[in-house]
């Protein structure tokens, strides 16, 4: 296997370049929309737990499935399957936002417009940054979701290591499937390092969610 490695080392690193890109762009796509989402949805608990529940249906549907759906609206490529990832990754993060807001003490929130504080400040200055823990939790769980999931991106043709699993299917080739499997382990945990240092360094230390 290291013969292979380095007999294409090259490529390897394309790859997995390749891979993190489509991983992170859907990631940070659901982070921009299932953050602010997760909070308004907080305002009115009926069409939250409602919307929660839509959403854990459709992600009832297989990976597979959605990516091949994604084909006849947006080709093949790494569009539909950034767009694929996306829905899949939004509701951990989606639920962990709200049930993070909605787990504030009512008597936070009461002592903040006491103070006078408007409907934004609230959410900004109160409850997002005491929600920050709990919202940081689920992206990370989708940060390992999303890694793992993006394999499957190399069936409507948007590269990444998935290319290496597939072929070495194709071929009997053990040497592709067990180092593409390596790198994508690596990755995963790599990119959840990460997210760990950045949550020490923003997050509070008595506020922080044991995983």
């Amino acid at each position: 296997m290291i013969e292979f490695i380095v007999n294409n080392a090259s490529d390897l690193f394309s790859k997995t370049l390749e891979h993190l890109y489509i991983s992170i762009l859907a990631l940070v796509l659901a982070i921009v929309i299932a953050v602010p989402v997760g909070i308004l949805l907080t305002r009115t608990k009926r069409i939250a737990k409602v919307s929660l529940t839509i959403a854990s249906i459709l992600q009832t549907i297989p990976t597979l499935a959605v990516l091949a759906l994604m084909i006849p609206l947006f080709g093949v490529g790494k569009v539909p399957a950034v767009i694929a990832l996306f829905f899949y990754v939004l509701l951990p993060i989606l639920n962990n936002t709200v049930i993070g807001v909605e787990s504030i003490d009512k008597n936070v929130r009461e002592a903040g417009k006491s103070m006078g504080m408007t409907a934004y400040q609230l959410m900004k200055d109160v409850e997002f940054p005491l929600a920050l823990p709990m919202i940081l939790s689920g992206i990370r769980l989708s940060s390992v979701y999303v890694i793992s999931w993006a394999t499957l991106a190399s069936f409507i043709g948007a590269g990444g290591l998935g290319d290496y699993i597939f072929n070495g299917l194709n071929l009997y080739d053990e040497n592709m499937i067990i180092t593409a499997t390596i790198l994508i382990t690596a990755l995963a945990l790599l990119v959840d390092f990460c997210l760990s240092r950045i949550e020490k360094w923003i997050v509070p230390k008595g506020l922080k969610v044991s995983r």
